[in-house]
């Protein structure tokens, strides 16, 4: 199954919506979901690492 991390960072940033309390708790729970926003947009954009393939040195002729 593949993640769908468009549809992850949308729910976040309603989550962060409904968290603009004044309150201690507020600001620590905002502060954690921007960092989970940030992993999340990190993950979406990452580019898988290529393989580096070697071709055959040609033989020298003199």
């Amino acid at each position: 199954m593949k993640s769908d991390f468009a549809a992850a960072h949308l729910h976040l940033d309603r989550a962060c919506h409904y968290l603009r309390g004044d309150d201690e708790t507020s600001r620590t729970a905002l502060a954690a979901l921007d960092l989970v926003i940030e992993a999340v947009a990190t993950a979406q954009y990452a580019r898988p690492e290529a393989e580096v393939l070697q071709f055959p040195k040609a033989a020298v002729q003199r």
